[in-house]
Parts: structure tokens; C-alpha cells; sequence
């Protein structure tokens, strides 16, 4: 199996001059922890985490109010795969980068993403195969 054959197509995405409050809402309104960052012509600029928006809630228990907007926030360095990618290598992707997801690119465009879900998914379904060590 490859990346295409589990990704998710309706990807969730978030421009970067987004704030941070936006961010967190459609990942709470979706229930995803994570949302690719894309520029106005499509192409993925970075991710932007459950994790990025908890760093930045203050002692208060309230998110900065200082403006921040994703590009502020958010992820540049993103490790994605391509749609012709195995799954068994976007698996070992997420165990040692310690990541839950990746983006599926095509010419640096955004056409996917897989998660650990998706993976999941696929062994609950039969389609993949839990390999003794």
C-alpha cells in the first residue's frame, strides 16, 4: 500500500495570517490536532499543531493576546511524503520523527495527509498487516 491509497483528500487546511484563535477552533471543531499551513496559491508552508497553540497559552490559562497569527506559530520544517509513498515508510516516519501525520505533496502542493489514524485504520480494516519483530 501507499500514501494514496490511505490518505485523507479533505484536508483541513489554514492560511498563515490566520491567528492562532482560528487555528484552534477549526481543530477543535474538526477534532484533528493538526493543520496544514498553506500560502494563497496552495502550496504548503508549514503545520501548525495542537501543540504549537498549547505552548502559547500563558499562565492564565488564556492563548497570548498578542495578535499571533499561525505564520507566528506554526511549523516550517514539515516532513512530507508523496502520494507514491509506502505506508510501511510513512509508518516508520511517524514512530522515530515522533510526529502524529504528514502531508502528502505533489509539486509542493497539498493533495493529502496521512495520519497515524489513517494507518490504523487500515490494519483494523485488514488492509495492512501488523508485522511480528
Amino acid at each position: 500500500m501507499i500514501a494514496s491509497d490511505i490518505m485523507t483528500r479533505k484536508v483541513i487546511t489554514i492560511h498563515p495570517e490566520a491567528s492562532a484563535q482560528e487555528a484552534a477552533q477549526l481543530l477543535d471543531q474538526f477534532r484533528i490536532s493538526g493543520l496544514p499551513v498553506v500560502d494563497a496559491s496552495g502550496d504548503l508552508i508549514g503545520i501548525v499543531t495542537e501543540a504549537d497553540i498549547i505552548s502559547k497559552v500563558n499562565r492564565y490559562g488564556l492563548l497570548d493576546p498578542d495578535g499571533l497569527r499561525v505564520a507566528d506559530i506554526m511549523s516550517r520544517d514539515v516532513t512530507t511524503v508523496a502520494e507514491e509513498t509506502p505506508v510501511s515508510e510513512i509508518a516508520t516516519l511517524l514512530t522515530e520523527r515522533k510526529i502524529k501525520r504528514v502531508p502528502v505533496v505533489c509539486e509542493g502542493r497539498l493533495v493529502g495527509i496521512v495520519s497515524r489514524g489513517d494507518i490504523v485504520h487500515a490494519v483494523a480494516l485488514g488492509h495492512l498487516i501488523i508485522r511480528q519483530w
